[in-house]
Formats: structure tokens, sequence, C-alpha cells
């Protein structure tokens, strides 16, 4: 199969569909204290099938809230503006592209993963100071590009899932082998199309290599947090604990044993917690 150009996909990704206008201005609010969340709020419920998806995951047993939540503005109330923010972009994220297009790739299994990487970027953002909303939506989105390549290209992603099989490769080697373009410069083309800021499409484009120069300290926060989400997940009946993580984005951290063995235990936590949404 002759491989595909960046520039091919980068053109086909336009035939992608277009985040709705809340998702976008969610995402430009992130760093804004004075947020308006009645407006918010209005906004959302204007979109049925997002208000809906919305208010399933909030009244999940993931989130335990003691009353059931019937409107957006009363999740809101009951947990915080920031929760529902993320809630709406996991809710808007996964109803952007068609579902089971492409013969073993399990999207159930993606959204998990993506949120249990969104969440460790959070617990690793609060140790470190840093913006955790940010980092909570750069987890999320970070394998942004594998879905676009998913979507645009099912049938020879297909091929991509038998080689990793046939190879035990990598995702990443197992796409440039196969594809001739990788998931993480595919998800920077997006991030540029959609008007991403910088901050979020540095770290997109460096998440598996965050040591490139000018990518921003976001990058190893994801990059820290989806090692320790593969780790978690690969080794949860074996009780086995490696990390296979780049060494300066680690070293960046300076978590201690103590901080990372508290990391390691509320993350587990959530990932099993995350069964109990369906994504």
């Amino acid at each position: 199969m002759a491989h595909l150009s960046l520039e091919e996909v980068t053109e086909n990704l336009k035939d992608l569909p277009t985040l709705p206008a809340i998702v976008m201005e969610i995402l430009n609010t992130l760093d804004n204290e004075d947020i308006d969340t009645a407006e918010l709020a209005h906004k959302v419920t204007q979109d049925l099938a997002l208000t809906a998806k919305t208010l399933r995951y909030a009244n999940s047993p993931f989130y335990s809230t003691l009353i059931k939540v019937t409107t957006i503005q009363q999740a809101i109330s009951l947990m915080g503006f920031d929760t529902v923010r993320q809630l709406v972009l996991s809710a808007a994220l996964s109803g952007c592209f068609p579902e089971n297009n492409c013969k073993g790739f399990d999207h159930k299994a993606f959204w998990r993963h993506s949120n249990a990487v969104a969440f460790t970027a959070k617990l690793i953002a609060r140790r470190m100071s840093f913006n955790e909303d940010v980092a909570f939506t750069a987890g999320l989105l970070h394998d942004i590009g594998l879905l676009a390549l998913v979507s645009l290209y099912p049938r020879q992603f297909e091929e991509v899932i038998a080689y990793r099989k046939e190879h035990l490769a990598t995702q990443y080697e197992a796409e440039i082998k196969v594809l001739g373009v990788d998931h993480a410069s595919v998800g920077e083309a997006l991030a540029e199309q959609w008007h991403f800021s910088d901050v979020m499409r540095n770290t997109i484009a460096a998440h598996h290599h965050p040591d490139q120069p000018g990518r921003g300290f976001l990058a190893s926060i994801v990059h820290v947090a989806d090692g320790i989400a593969h780790m978690l997940s690969a080794n949860a009946d074996s009780g086995a604990q490696t990390i296979s993580v780049n060494v300066v984005s680690w070293d960046s951290l300076k978590l201690d044993q103590a901080s990372l063995d508290t990391l390691l235990e509320e993350a587990t936590i959530r990932f099993k917690k995350l069964d109990q949404v369906d994504l």
C-alpha cells in the first residue's frame, strides 16, 4: 500500500465535521476566570444531544452526586463549573467522529484512555501548580489525530492494527510503517485547522516526544500522564509498575517517590471508576 503524505491527510481533514461552536468557546475560556457560567450553560442547553450526553455523564457513578442532575445549571451548582466544562468537552468530542467504521478499533477504549490521561494530567498539574483545566483538556485531546486517521482511512488503519499485533510494535511504529504518517503529526494539523491554541497544538504534536525544542512544559505533563495511563491499564491485573516515558520529561516533573505513590493511587481509583461511565 502506498504511504500517505501529511499534505494529503491535512487536505482530507477538511472532510471531518467541525467542532460545535460551544466547544470552541469552552476551549477559548480555559484561562478565563471571569466566564459567565449562566450564559455558557444556556448555550450548552441549545444543543439537545450534547445536553443529554453531558447529563448522562454527570449522573454516572463516577461523579457520585447524591442528587439526580437534570439541568446543566444544576450540574454546575453541584459539581462546579470546571468539572462541568470537562464533561461538556468529553461529551462533545466523543460525538464528533463516526464510530464502528474501522474493524478492530475500539472507540470506547479510545475515550476511556483519553479520559484516563486527562484525569492523570490534571493530578500532575495540581502538584506542579499548573492550570488543571488546561492539563485535563490537553490530556483529553492528545490522541485526536488517531481518531482522525481512523475516521478518514478506516481500511488502511485496519492494516495498522494488524501490523501492531503481528510485530508487537508500538502504535507510533505501526503508523509510520503502514501509513507513512503518525497520529501526533496529524493531530497537530487538525489542531491548526480547528484553531486550537498554540499551547494545545504543541502538546498534541509532542506528546510522544516532549523534549522537542519549543513544545512547552504541558507536553511533558501529558506525556507522563499518557505513560502512567498505559502502565496502569496494561498492568491492572499483574500489579507490575513500570512507566515507559521520556527521561527528560520525567525529571522535569521532579516527582519524588512519595508523590508518585500518591499519584498512582489516585489515578488507579479514577481509572476503576471510569468503567462506570458510558463513554
